[in-house]
């Protein structure tokens, strides 16, 4: 007798044999070691059942009516049916068996069989069966990663939607892909954003969710993946065609805050997710979380600045406001570089009053600071913050945010005049700088003055692979380096400010770099 649903995660085994005695044996001492076995008389039926489940493993008698174990064996290399697959013979044709092993079964058992030799053999083959999925599923990941990466450097939200859509119903091999999001502030999944189905499902009605139930999991830290009857758990209205075999939902997650769902479904009769799907999607959704994030961010900045303009009203306060608001947002991913934007902007404003700029001109320079790393927006900290040495690509990432900021603050008219301290804060007055290669006053004054009191900064700050300097060793390495690196007139005005700063600090109580 065969249930409709496959609803247990147990490892699920066939036992083909035209002796009832024989099937009955193994069923019972096999279910009683945790298993679900099934069986049938004879290999046409045996194909029959692999086609409506996926199973783990077949023990199949040699000799059988209608089609053998060997015409078995070969039915399931023709339809690459990824099943382990036992021979049961008699001693009499033991060499015919090691020649099934020769075709590609994975044992042989003698009849008569002892039921522990058996469980040994099926054990053996699961565990075989575990570390080839995950070898798979190692390189499933692997590729996802370079998928992900993609789906990264895009700062277009309608892009990054598309791209995950398509990448879930490709990697998971689902019928039917979700995506929810909360759009309007309101409820958590107010809008289905994205609904894509493959070509193989046709119309599919995917049902109501159960939002509350799938929020508890979330919520719990718990991996949602259901099969069969157990799906109805997180419906409020199952789907129509009433034949849903898997589903698995990934909470689209920043900054501990879930804004949204990624959803799969499957409606084909024997094909379930498993453990490593789901945790291939939850890599992507991660990624897609942190991406959608940040060009939400980058629309809203935007439509700020769209808005400002029509309003033009108080325009210098509200942009004032948008370019603060926008940097705490993208220094909150990074516990290492929180803070690390208004301290240059300080610095930076010490090194343009210590020039006699205007008062324009040195609030031009605080808001230079403030936004020089905007293009890490589209760099992954994950990469970065780590103990040892960056390899070269994980560098060449790196130096990719100046001209990503640039790309960023061009369309936005207000922001025209902070471009060349976005741009040009790695250029060295030597010329061995990035991304031009710019040397000497040929560097922008903003790029200049920002580099001084950026790298002050970094050395002065806790890091993945190092602890901060002391004051007096940055003190020393900016002097190193005044002429080279640095604009030489910038340096010694930083140092005369930054002393005078600490020292103002120190009397009002407040901390400074020790």
């Amino acid at each position: 007798m065969f249930e409709d649903d496959q609803s247990d995660d147990s490892p699920q085994i066939l036992v083909v044999d035209d002796e009832k005695v024989i099937r009955d044996i193994l069923s019972d001492f096999l279910s009683m070691e945790g298993f679900l076995v099934r069986s049938v008389e004879d290999g046409v039926q045996a194909v029959k059942e692999l086609q409506r489940r996926t199973y783990n493993l077949v023990i199949t008698d040699l000799k059988m009516p209608n089609m053998g174990g060997l015409e078995l064996l070969e039915e399931v290399r023709r339809r690459k049916l990824d099943v382990l697959v036992v021979i049961m013979t008699g001693f009499g044709t033991v060499e015919t068996a090691i020649a099934a092993m020769k075709k590609g079964a994975y044992d042989y058992i003698l009849k008569p069989f002892k039921v522990e030799e058996v469980i040994h053999i099926v054990e053996r083959g699961l565990a075989r069966q575990r570390i080839e999925q995950e070898n798979t599923q190692l390189r499933e990941l692997l590729g996802l990663y370079r998928i992900s990466e993609a789906v990264g450097s895009s700062l277009d939200l309608d892009d990054i939607l598309d791209m995950i859509m398509e990448v879930t119903l490709k990697e998971s091999g689902a019928d039917v892909a979700t995506l929810h999001m909360d759009t309007t502030g309101g409820t958590i999944f107010g809008e289905t954003l994205r609904a894509d189905i493959s070509r193989e499902a046709g119309a599919e009605d995917v049902g109501d969710l159960d939002h509350e139930t799938i929020m508890g999991y979330f919520e719990q830290q718990r991996p949602l993946l259901a099969h069969g009857a157990k799906v109805r758990a997180f419906f409020t209205r199952p789907p129509q065609s009433g034949r849903l075999a898997s589903f698995t939902a990934i909470p689209l997650r920043v900054r501990d805050r879930i804004f949204g769902m990624l959803n799969a479904y499957s409606f084909t009769r024997g094909k379930r997710f498993n453990e490593g799907s789901r945790k291939l999607l939850s890599v992507l959704g991660a990624r897609a979380a942190i991406s959608i994030d940040n060009a939400s961010l980058l629309r809203g900045l935007r439509r700020a600045n769209d808005d400002l303009l029509a309003a033009n009203t108080d325009l210098k306060e509200n942009f004032l406001q948008t370019i603060q608001g926008f940097v705490s947002a993208l220094e909150e991913n990074d516990r290492y570089t929180s803070g690390h934007s208004e301290r240059v902007a300080v610095y930076t404003q010490l090194i343009a009053s210590g020039l006699g700029q205007t008062e324009d001109e040195v609030e031009l320079a605080v808001q230079s600071g403030l936004l020089h790393d905007i293009g890490k927006i589209g760099i992954h900290y994950e990469k970065l913050n780590k103990p040892g040495k960056l390899t070269r690509e994980e560098i060449d990432m790196f130096r990719q945010h100046p001209e990503k900021g640039k790309k960023i603050l061009e369309p936005i008219p207000f922001m025209a005049e902070l471009i060349p301290g976005t741009y040009c804060h790695h250029e060295h007055w030597d010329g061995s700088g990035y991304p031009q290669g710019l040397a000497g006053k040929d560097i922008p004054l903003l790029g200049r003055m920002i580099a001084v009191g950026d790298t002050y900064d970094a050395m002065t700050s806790d890091r993945a692979y190092r602890r901060a300097l002391p004051h007096q060793a940055a003190v020393d390495e900016l002097q190193a380096c005044s002429g080279t690196q640095f604009d030489a007139e910038l340096v010694e005005i930083f140092l005369r400010k930054i002393e005078i700063y600490r020292d103002d600090r120190l009397a009002e109580g407040k901390d400074i770099p020790r």
